[in-house]
């Protein structure tokens, strides 16, 4: 929730931004453009309690886990169905997060990596004149998000195995802006929130005990770069 608040917080000062025009760029149908840049996913996690074989572990102090924040290159792409409205892909290269234990086991530290990539689709409507120099957006749509490379940090491989996380659909929302330097090329910066839910399962080494942890990871995604319309 505090998330959206954020998200919801950039919309109204993009919003209130609406007074500044320029006379630089055109947004127009058939638009391709184009944005990258540095793009960091920073979870907002809430776990569920660490449960092996349907029970929770130590219900006295129960074991959740948290994720940290990783930054890779984000790439995106804006087709204009009109000088207002455009669809919109999001793409990155694949993130990379280290899962660590909180509560009763919090001893185990950093318990395993995983790696994820959260392709978003959205819609997107902008408000500004198509010649404005200065082009803020908002979007709606929906995000797949899919784990791989799922693996158990070194001191920990002889005490569990087969981690997996399941993959996840969402919601996402987002606001950003462009600002044109020249008729192509421009600034960019842009968030996004976005609903991610997983359920993380790994076993004990002999297969007699199934761990499982549900996550809401719903992350904030900022992303600040460059565009180019074709």
């Amino acid at each position: 929730m505090k998330n959206i608040i954020k998200l919801s917080g950039l919309a109204v000062a993009v919003s209130a931004a609406l007074t500044f025009s320029g006379t630089v760029a055109a947004y127009d149908a058939g638009d391709l453009i184009i944005r990258t840049g540095a793009a960091t996913v920073a979870p907002d996690v809430d776990s569920g309690n660490l449960k092996a074989n349907g029970a929770v572990v130590n219900p006295a102090n129960p074991t959740t886990v948290d994720v940290d924040s990783n930054t890779q290159l984000g790439l995106s792409f804006t087709y204009m169905l009109d000088s207002n409205w455009g669809v919109e892909l999001l793409a990155a290269t694949p993130f990379s997060h280290t899962i660590k234990t909180k509560g009763g086991l919090a001893s185990l530290g950093k318990l395993a990596d995983v790696k994820h990539l959260p392709p978003t689709l959205t819609l997107q409507y902008y408000p500004m004149a198509s010649g404005d120099a200065f082009q803020p957006y908002v979007g709606a749509g929906i995000n797949y998000t899919t784990f791989f490379s799922e693996d158990f940090k070194s001191n920990h491989k002889g005490s569990f195995k087969s981690l997996n996380l399941d993959d996840s659909w969402g919601l996402a929302l987002q606001a950003g802006f462009d600002y044109a330097l020249t008729d192509n090329l421009g600034v960019n910066a842009a968030v996004w929130w976005i609903d991610i839910d997983t359920e993380a399962t790994f076993k004990s080494p002999d297969g007699a005990t199934k761990y499982k942890v549900d996550v809401e990871l719903d992350p904030m995604v900022y992303m600040v770069g460059l565009n180019y319309k074709f």
